[in-house]
């Protein structure tokens, strides 16, 4: 394309003095800036701050100092691409590329890589808290920042005719370096990556390890997930633990749970108006949502009680340990006020006092020493 352009500016400035060639192309280069500037893209900001939706108007807002800058420094590249410039002036053409065409392309190729990392780090500060599906857009910005800022240097680095194969062999062995030196932080950032697309959790989700610690999750970094536990303390786990740990997501498909309070009653109660009992009272709590209405089962028939469950749901995992505790202490007051009997396992212990022992066993001690002397006169 630069050869295609290069050519045509060639025949068209072919006899042109140097002075006024580089007059037209610099005037022609500012101009379409300003064009560009004053009624193309300030059209386009007053347009898309009227939308709905702000990804155009970062859009346009980012591109809009590369798409300038892209203007004004193409007629200083062009300058040194043609022959009736660069042969009327002090400069080599090597020398006109040095100071002029190399600089100005790496201005605008660092003008672009910028405007480029600002478009995806404000596309992720727009979404991050628009749904579970963003939660870890951070980790994503984080990783087009380093994607960005190495195809930089590799770009400017080729421009300006340096050998990047020994920097790609020393990155090679210094990423092996780094990988062995720093295993854990990128297992941890490659599981956080694999929660990600698994979806699951997300923040505010509340969960539960196989080690028995649960709490809310208020943060999902590169490295770990930070939960809330139920003590306000917050527990910091590494995302390769995560990864490799059984997760319960108590909050998930739905936030509401299903709560299940064992109750035991003794044999001989009228199952009817206890069951009818214990459902009015799980109705009548307001931390029991009322679909799927509360409902009782029988289990078991225990050693000591009928074994009973009351099934209810609550509307986040959070709550069930506080609808526990007042749906124990209704259904305590009410089975005592209906006299409803709550068994228990007993014991009966005999107490046998040291004197009775002996007189228990004295006829049989005089018996056996009866026998002995039947057995020595025998033996006589």
């Amino acid at each position: 394309m630069v050869e295609v352009v290069t050519s045509v500016l060639t025949r068209v400035f072919e006899g042109v003095p140097a002075w006024q060639a580089t007059l037209l192309l610099i005037g022609a280069s500012v101009g379409l800036a300003v064009l560009l500037e004053v009624l193309v893209l300030r059209t386009l900001l007053r347009y898309t701050s009227r939308t709905k939706t702000e990804y155009d108007y970062i859009l346009v807002g980012e591109l809009r100092a590369p798409v300038v800058l892209t203007a004004a420094l193409t007629g200083v590249y062009l300058l040194t691409q043609l022959p009736s410039v660069s042969q009327n002036v002090l400069l080599t053409p090597a020398q006109l590329e040095t100071f002029f065409g190399k600089p100005s392309l790496s201005v605008i190729i660092v003008a672009w890589a910028f405007a480029s990392n600002r478009i995806v780090n404000r596309f992720v500060e727009e979404v991050k808290d628009k749904g579970s599906r963003f939660d870890f857009a951070p980790v994503f910005s984080n990783v087009w920042t380093l994607v960005v800022v190495i195809g930089t240097v590799g770009v400017l680095l080729s421009l300006w005719e340096y050998s990047i194969s020994p920097l790609l062999g020393a990155a090679g062995v210094a990423g092996i370096a780094v990988g062995f030196a720093a295993r854990d932080t990128v297992a941890n950032f490659f599981g956080g990556i694999a929660l990600y697309f698994d979806d699951t959790y997300k923040l505010g989700d509340y969960i539960e390890l196989d080690s028995g610690e649960a709490g809310t999750v208020v943060k999902v970094g590169v490295r770990s997930t930070t939960l809330m536990m139920r003590d306000e303390v917050l527990v910091t786990v590494p995302n390769a633990s995560l990864n490799a740990a059984k997760v319960i997501n108590q909050s998930a498909p739905q936030r509401r749970r299903r709560l299940k309070v064992p109750i035991g009653v003794a044999y001989g109660t009228d199952i009817d108006v206890f069951e009818e009992l214990v459902t009015e009272l799980a109705v009548d709590e307001p931390l029991v949502l009322d679909s799927p209405k509360p409902r009782m089962r029988f289990r078991a028939f225990g050693d000591s009680a009928l074994e009973y469950e009351l099934l209810c749901w609550v509307g986040s995992p959070t709550r069930a340990n506080k609808t526990r505790h007042e749906l124990n202490r209704a259904i305590y007051t009410e089975l005592l006020a209906a006299e409803i009997e709550i068994p228990f396992p007993q014991r009966d212990v005999r107490v046998v006092s040291e004197s009775s022992t002996e007189a228990d066993q004295s006829p049989q001690t005089s018996l056996l020493e009866d026998d002995s002397e039947k057995i020595a006169t025998r033996r006589q």
